[in-house]
């Protein structure tokens, strides 16, 4: 289980109602995510995720020592760190959502 799983299933445990921003509400929202690694920093992943409104978000990781780069964990540091981004914009939305049916 990863990062995210980890803090979606926490959060799920102790759902109350069933308004509530999930990973997978949020992974069915995403229309394409692509990586880059910037020529100025070989060692940067850069992660682009499109949603499917067209919004997009940017997740980037990059280690600290070159020398521990890794392209996939960079790959998946990089696309959690967007989806952690896209984490409150829903949450924000949900609550604009049930604001307007009060």
């Amino acid at each position: 289980m990863d990062s995210l799983e980890a803090t979606d299933a926490a959060a799920a445990a102790v759902q109350k109602t069933p308004n509530r921003v999930s990973l997978d509400s949020i992974k069915a929202k995403i229309a394409e995510v692509e990586f880059h690694a910037p020529h100025l920093e070989p060692t940067m992943t850069v992660c682009f995720v499109k949603m499917q409104n067209g919004f997009v978000v940017i997740g980037k990781t990059a280690p600290a020592d070159p020398g521990n780069f890794d392209a996939e964990l960079g790959r998946k540091f990089a696309y959690e760190d967007a989806v952690r981004q896209i984490w409150p914009l829903e949450g924000y939305a949900l609550r604009e959502r049930l604001a307007a049916e009060a």
